[in-house]
């Protein structure tokens, strides 16, 4: 998996072949096309595991403060600034994203991780709507909401963003997030 990344950091989607990523293989490129029987095989399975850890990830909660559980799913997902293998990672997830549109099973992956994202924030909402820390909203609503904008601010950060960019797009989502779930003050 580590030849695999490697390569495609390097190389992107369009340009990658069994053969580069064997070159970044530390056994023999034969022990690949024994297993793979090609790249999209091979990248399938990356992608499977890398989206598995992006799942682990995901903040926990940390007690019962939903609005600071959100505000730290909000962080994990649109951040101002990562490291270099971050932002090495984030350009060659994008660069798969891209594959889904035209490839039913990159399509199944991003929609599986996705979908556990969008559910892990609608049900952080639903839980502070249940203990009156949140307003009375639509969960899923404000959840495909954040989805959108979280996977929105990682394409923009490789596709041409700024770090101001990004850090505007997270005020604004703390804005949003904050107009919709805010109690009013007489309730």
């Amino acid at each position: 998996m580590q030849a695999t990344y490697q390569a495609l950091c390097e190389h992107g989607y369009a340009d990658l072949t069994i053969q580069r990523i064997g070159d970044e293989f530390a056994k023999s490129k034969s022990l690949l096309y024994h297993h793979y029987d090609g790249k999209d095989e091979l990248l399938l399975e990356f992608l499977s595991v890398i989206l598995d850890q992006f799942d682990d990830e995901v903040p926990e909660d940390a007690g019962d403060d939903p609005a600071a559980h959100l505000d730290a799913l909000l962080d994990y997902g649109v951040t101002a600034t990562v490291d270099e293998d971050r932002e090495r990672l984030t350009r060659a997830m994008t660069d798969l994203r891209a594959q889904a549109a035209h490839d039913e099973r990159y399509h199944d992956l991003f929609a599986q991780s996705d979908e556990a994202l969008r559910d892990h924030v609608a049900d952080v909402i639903r839980r502070g709507v249940e203990s009156g820390a949140f307003a009375d909203v639509d969960p899923e609503a404000v959840a495909d909401f954040v989805l959108v904008a979280i996977n929105g601010a990682r394409i923009q950060r490789v596709a041409g963003g700024t770090e101001g960019g990004i850090a505007a797009a997270r005020a604004e989502m703390a804005d949003y997030v904050q107009s919709q779930l805010a109690r009013d003050a007489d309730e």
